[in-house]
């Protein structure tokens, strides 16, 4: 059964559990100087309580991957906004810039734009990279930082090729939505998908994917994570891609301020195979910071 990057024998969870929207969303679309604009849901509880969270999904993902979380996080009296990046969901599908500086550039405006700073920023994977970079960058916009499946090493050569190769191996369109999770891993991913008359379609494109993701493998970005300041939690799954070794390595360069989580039964979606356990782990982390 295949997941971002690969296949993990797990089937998709049953979502029974996820806590229920507590809060009015309020949806907008951010338009940006280079003519692309970015999707984004507001969550505010009435009135917020706790610090704001701005929440980053991976690639070719979408915003509403962080659902269950920025409902717990609504209950907790946080403001919560969630968009999707440019080249994906409901953003501008095929935007002309794809760089890592246009990423962290979009980030940086939404925050700004919706008055979050300084916010909690949590990313997950390719989002995990732009939340980073957007808090070395931008010291002023973050308070703390979480990194699920993410960090600073440069990316293997292949992954573009590798990355292209599983978005071909999708067998679009996917009669209906029951099918696409069954393919992909998760339901969470087949709501982001789009409904045609002929069955359900994804809302990314190859090539805006693949040139996304091909910065990476250029250099690393260990300088940008030596540069930043605030707490940071980096969460790992048992079965996920981050090595150990890099999040060691990013706690060795940084010791008194991040703290390193490895969740098991979790692959690199960690924020869908264990929501609680992140969840928790993400509550505890704040709390320390107050």
């Amino acid at each position: 059964m295949t997941t971002r990057w690969g296949t993990n024998g797990r089937c998709p969870r049953d979502d029974r559990t996820r806590p229920p929207a507590a809060a009015p969303t309020r949806p907008g679309r951010l338009p940006r100087p280079d003519g692309t604009y970015l999707a984004y849901e507001d969550h505010a509880p009435p009135p917020p309580s706790s610090p704001p969270v701005l929440l980053l999904h991976g690639l070719a993902g979408h915003r509403g991957e962080w659902d269950d979380l920025a409902a717990r996080l609504r209950a907790d009296g946080h403001r919560v906004v969630a968009y999707d990046a440019r080249g994906h969901g409901g953003s501008t599908r095929r935007p002309g810039d794809v760089t890592r500086e246009a990423h962290v550039a979009d980030a940086a405006a939404l925050a700004d734009e919706l008055a979050l700073a300084p916010a909690v920023v949590v990313g997950q994977s390719f989002g995990g990279h732009t939340a980073l970079l957007l808090a070395a960058a931008r010291p002023d916009l973050v308070r703390s930082l979480v990194l699920v499946e993410a960090g600073p090493s440069i990316a293997p050569p292949d992954l573009p090729a590798r990355i292209g190769a599983w978005l071909d191996s999708w067998p679009v369109p996917f009669p209906t939505a029951e099918a696409a999770a069954r393919f992909l891993g998760h339901e969470a991913w087949a709501r982001g998908l789009e409904q045609r008359a002929d069955g359900w379609w994804p809302r990314t494109d190859k090539d805006v994917i693949v040139s996304t993701i091909a910065e990476l493998t250029r250099r690393d970005h260990w300088r940008e994570w030596q540069a930043i300041t605030c707490p940071v939690l980096v969460v790992r799954g048992t079965d996920g891609t981050m090595r150990e070794a890099e999040s060691t390595g990013m706690h060795a360069r940084r010791p008194a301020a991040t703290r390193l989580l490895t969740l098991p039964a979790a692959g690199h979606d960690v924020h869908l195979d264990q929501p609680e356990a992140l969840y928790e782990a993400v509550r505890a982390f704040l709390a320390d910071q107050t």
